[in-house]
């Protein structure tokens, strides 16, 4: 995995990116050489999966069903298709 600081990316953005999206490989953001982030090629076939599965409210949904189901907050598919019905 390639390797660039936050300065040199601030910089060359394109490039950085360019080198990414035509090799296929990551590139790992520094910042006083600690990794900070990570620049990542994007199969378009896949975006929509990438997005749902990074984005904090998808999270926090999928947290919360986990711990109901965990507390025993359920409810059958037939109760839930009645309450449709209202």
């Amino acid at each position: 995995m390639a390797s660039v600081s936050i300065r040199d990316l601030s910089r060359n953005t394109s490039r950085v990116v360019e080198d990414v999206a035509s090799t296929g490989r990551p590139a790992l953001v520094t910042r006083h050489g600690a990794p900070v982030a990570a620049v990542v090629p994007i199969d378009t076939e896949e975006l929509e999966d990438f997005v749902l599965a990074n984005s904090p409210d998808v999270l926090a949904s999928l947290k919360e069903a986990d711990d109901d189901l965990t507390a025993g907050r359920t409810r059958s598919a037939a109760e839930v298709f009645d309450s449709l019905g209202d």
